[in-house]
């Protein structure tokens, strides 16, 4: 293998101009340091979503449960009764809840949802995935999403009477 011969290399024209004053222009940069976001404190606050088959009713707190918002689907969002279980009619009082809870500084959610329970079906509404999915949307960071639907241990009994609904 040959070596190539060293050859002078000439420094002075890497080197940056000098200014007057003898330092150069890269020296003379002011340093600029990165902008950062103000960090505000995460504020937790509770979704409680009661979804039947006749209405939704969404209702936020924080988390010692001071009642910050409550909003029903029926009313105000849908006109007729037959409309209040939507899924559409869920979505716009989710809407309505996640405005306001962001007026209160609410930064981060958990969810409990709640189904009619007891006697009643064990089985949520069918606004309560399109409730939670408004919450997602509006920009709430989600902590746990829990099922509050009240069981009975020992076996309820149902209306009616012993011999039943008589028609």
């Amino acid at each position: 293998m040959k070596t190539l011969p060293e050859t002078e290399v000439n420094t002075e024209a890497k080197k940056p101009p000098k200014s007057e004053e003898g330092e150069s222009k890269s020296e003379t940069k002011t340093e600029s340091k990165p902008e950062t976001k103000k960090e505000e404190p995460e504020k937790w606050g509770i979704a409680h979503i009661f979804s039947s088959f006749n209405n939704t009713i969404i209702h936020m707190t924080d988390l010692t449960g001071a009642e910050t918002v409550a909003v029903s689907s029926g009313g105000i969002h849908v006109n007729a009764d037959r409309y209040e279980s939507s899924p559409f009619a869920a979505m716009k009082a989710a809407k309505a809840v996640v405005e306001a809870a962001r007026t209160k500084g609410f930064t981060n959610i958990h969810i409990r949802v709640r189904a009619v329970g007891g006697v009643g079906s064990r089985v949520p509404g069918p606004g309560a995935q399109a409730a939670i999915r408004a919450l997602v949307r509006g920009g709430f960071k989600i902590g746990r999403i829990d099922d509050v639907t009240p069981i009975p241990h020992d076996t309820t009994r149902k209306k009616g009477g012993k011999r039943g609904r008589r028609v």
